[in-house]
């Protein structure tokens, strides 16, 4: 199975630039082990089950709301597919194969 979790997550009761929370939250990410992509909308992981990915979502709110936010703002969004992993890269290589190098 392959989870791909695509996710923000910053608070909304900060200062206007979000950088330094978002870097808090992709320590946490990174700490997880799992495989992921910052991109600068969001960051998109995969693990193999769903509680992984939930996992993550909450310890990213626990390292927000440690750091004195009140309210959190985070879009989450799930592909869940059985009988296939690497879907982070190889969802890209199938499009490349089909039309080129693509930015990344």
């Amino acid at each position: 199975m392959s989870v791909l979790l695509q996710m923000a997550m910053f608070p909304t009761d900060k200062s206007e630039s979000k950088s330094e929370y978002v870097a808090e939250v992709i320590k946490v990410i990174m700490e997880s082990g799992f495989p992921y992509q910052l991109t600068s909308m969001a960051t998109i992981i995969e693990t193999p089950k769903l509680s992984d990915a939930l996992n993550i979502v909450q310890k990213c709110y626990d390292k927000l709301e440690k750091l004195g936010s009140n309210r959190v703002y985070a879009p989450i969004t799930f592909d869940i597919r059985k009988g296939h992993d690497n879907r982070l890269t190889g969802k890209i290589k199938s499009v490349e194969d089909k039309i080129g190098e693509v930015s990344k």
